[in-house]
């Protein structure tokens, strides 16, 4: 479901989205929320997607985007620092290769420390690879000067290799470490962890199911919506917040406006359609919009590549 979350809000989005860096998928926050809300049962989760995006579709549709401009800047400013600090620590486990950490920041950091011992040195050395190799390119095309017309041909190819290279260096990284796994996979010998076995093909197109089925029976529409209780508010809502607090925080650095009563259809189409693909309910994600930014989209399309 976390899967199937990931790919139709990106579809949706650079279509009816008005800022160019965002990317909608599940986070953090709206994984622990719908988890506390659906009981760990995905029909509900799905559901909670569909009336989710309804709620947000309405919001939308009367114009309510005006509310969400009275989140100021210093709101802004001390959401965007706490993610990327979360987001970025978060991190650290998957590049050592521990297992069993909590999600709980203050947990996560002392477990963190704790094992450190028990680090993978190859997913340490192919992370802080990565690392260096994403840095190394950054940094390139930071430094690249612009080709002149009257340079020879051999010179302008090379530096259009370069910009290419440094411009798609997230896609090259990301290939890179794919196939280095794969060759150790063919090999019979695995020095990394990875995702698992996923299942091949698309889910299907068909719509949130208003029953749910259980050993003891049926469980009928309206219990649903007494279980999920007070999440059918407080889920779209802080969908709705984080999702304008990553637009406007990278709407302001990188100078342009969004649209609120837009961002409230675009969140609430990729809700409702992404119900249709058995998705939970999904938000502005901070990590995919920062990778988005870096890599230097310049329109919503670029969620088009995210989705792929």
């Amino acid at each position: 479901y976390g899967l199937y979350s990931s790919f139709m809000g990106c579809f949706v989005y650079c279509f009816l989205g008005t800022a160019k860096d965002v990317t909608l998928g599940p986070t953090a926050i709206m994984s622990l929320l719908v988890s506390s809300y659906t009981f760990h049962q995905p029909g509900y989760a799905v559901l909670l997607a569909f009336l989710s995006g309804c709620i947000q579709l309405a919001m939308g549709l009367l114009r309510l985007g005006f509310l969400l401009d009275f989140i100021s800047c210093p709101v802004i400013k001390g959401f965007t620092s706490a993610a990327s600090i979360t987001i970025s620590f978060n991190q650290i486990k998957n590049i050592l290769g521990l297992q069993g950490i909590p999600r709980q920041f203050f947990l996560q950091v002392y477990e963190t420390l704790q094992r450190i011992g028990e680090t993978r040195a190859g997913d340490a050395v192919l992370g802080l690879s990565c690392l260096a190799v994403l840095a190394g390119l950054r940094a390139m095309k930071s430094h690249l000067p612009r080709a002149a017309p009257r340079e020879p041909l051999a010179v302008r190819i090379s530096h259009l290799i370069v910009w290419i290279s440094a411009t798609a260096r997230n896609a090259l990284v990301v290939l890179f470490a794919g196939l280095v796994a794969y060759s150790f996979q063919v090999m019979g010998s695995q020095p990394f962890r990875l995702t698992g076995t996923i299942p091949q093909g698309l889910p299907a197109f068909r719509p949130p199911r208003f029953s749910l089925a259980v050993p003891n029976g049926t469980v009928p529409f309206q219990s649903m919506l007494q279980d999920m209780g007070v999440g059918l508010a407080v889920v779209p809502l802080m969908g709705l917040l984080e999702t304008v607090a990553i637009a406007k925080a990278f709407a302001s650095q990188n100078g342009y406006r969004i649209d609120p009563n837009q961002e409230l259809l675009a969140l609430g189409a990729a809700n409702v359609l992404g119900s249709f693909v058995s998705s939970f309910p999904i938000t502005g994600s901070f990590g995919r919009t920062a990778v988005n930014a870096q890599s230097g989209v310049c329109t919503p399309a670029g969620g088009l590549l995210t989705g792929t």
